[in-house]
């Protein structure tokens, strides 16, 4: 990346915070449709069908329906989680306290957020929307494991921060949430589910939930959990391609291999090794790396969305890869490209006079949609870790 781009990325994203901060960290999401009260307020919305058309509607229009469709700005639970890490990579980076008394007021309005604990006795969330699947319906606060498994991580993340305990005792809590609710076995395999009571199973769901039940059982010095994480590890790893690579999950319609979700996989894997101290899984974090860095970047550093299609391009691809290539791979050769992909997303993604990243960009098509959770707060939480990771390095070179 050139210096003078490289220089501008702490400001640019001290401007995407500040267009974030004026939103009170609320917003859209290409999700959210089913909060139109205007859907609401008629008998359709007990329809799947229109739930479903009525979602994908949002979610695929160029065009932002939702002040139309009156569906409100909200705070999404992960994406807080990932502005809770953001900031507390801009006070690492910094020491400005302003950066941790944010995060600590996310951080108290998350443990509001939490989902009935009369219903579910551990720690958990769930997305702000109600949700239409092909396969299921997911009233809103339902929890799932990839909010959860985020928010555990933010909220641990800021309890070190402030040596609070209040906050790692909760994050800690939501494990037990993962053994006790998605635990499944069926169709000869074991793994996390998504939501209580489903059974697809999908490997970057099933990876994260190991990761934070491993994590955890390591710090409460508990075997089962620890085994249990491995078993359910080993069962996507026992699935891994030949070639290193992920379908999404074991549905028909899941076979698809795209960038992010091989970046989850792999993110996941390294955090359940270095929490157990384990070995077992260096070969397939090995190999799945490799196949991400030859399948998911173009030579000029853009970040494929799918293995075998560039488009869309889309900011989520971009933070993952950021993640990924630093925090798996770490060397000269990943560094260079981790910059060639930031200088390339704000090239193809960023819109200046907005302060904020597009949604997504086809061959002939761009949605400028600002979403919080999907595109804005990914961006700032791996601009943040970027701009933090990059000046420890040079201080260790000087």
């Amino acid at each position: 990346m050139p210096p003078d781009t490289m220089n501008t990325l702490i400001p640019l994203n001290s401007q995407l915070l500040g267009a974030i901060r004026g939103e009170q960290f609320a917003g859209y999401d290409p999700f959210d449709s089913l909060n139109s009260t205007l859907l609401q307020a008629t008998p359709f919305g007990r329809s799947e069908l229109v739930r479903l058309a009525w979602l994908q509607l949002g979610k695929r229009s160029p065009i932002n329906l939702r002040p139309l469709l009156r569906v409100p700005k909200k705070r999404n639970p992960k994406g807080v989680g990932l502005f809770i890490l953001g900031l507390l990579e801009d006070h690492r980076r910094t020491g400005e306290q302003q950066y941790l008394n944010e995060a600590k007021e996310l951080g108290d309005w998350l443990l509001t957020q939490r989902s009935p604990r009369e219903q579910w006795q551990h720690s958990c969330w769930g997305y702000h929307f109600d949700w239409q699947a092909r396969a299921f319906y997911v009233p809103a606060g339902k929890p799932n494991i990839i909010t959860t498994c985020y928010v555990a991580r933010a909220l641990y993340a800021l309890g070190e921060a402030t040596a609070e305990q209040g906050y790692i005792e909760v994050a800690l809590d939501a494990a037990h949430f993962i053994v006790n609710s998605l635990y499944t076995e069926a169709d000869g395999r074991c793994f996390y589910a998504y939501i209580p009571g489903e059974t697809a199973f999908v490997h970057n769901a099933s990876l994260w939930g190991a990761a934070w039940v491993g994590f955890a059982g390591a710090r409460l010095n508990d075997p089962a959990m620890c085994e249990q994480a491995l078993d359910v590890a080993r069962q996507s790893v026992s699935e891994q391609g030949a070639d290193g690579s992920w379908v999404y999950g074991a549905r028909h319609h899941h076979q698809f291999i795209d960038g992010f979700h091989t970046g989850y996989n792999l993110e996941a894997l390294c955090l359940l090794r270095d929490a157990l101290d384990s070995g077992e899984f260096d070969e397939a974090i090995k190999q799945g790396y490799r196949y991400y860095v030859n399948h998911f970047f173009t030579e000029d550093g853009t970040a494929k969305y799918y293995n075998n299609n560039v488009y869309p391009l889309d900011m989520h691809s971009v933070a993952q890869a950021v993640f990924t290539l630093l925090k798996v791979g770490g060397s000269a050769a990943d560094e260079e490209l981790c910059a060639k992909v930031i200088a390339r997303a704000l090239e193809q993604l960023y819109m200046p006079g907005k302060k904020q990243f597009v949604y997504q960009k086809s061959r002939w098509l761009t949605n400028r949609i600002n979403y919080a959770r999907w595109t804005q707060a990914w961006a700032y939480y791996a601009l943040a870790f970027y701009n933090r990771y990059r000046a420890e390095n040079q201080d260790e070179k000087n």
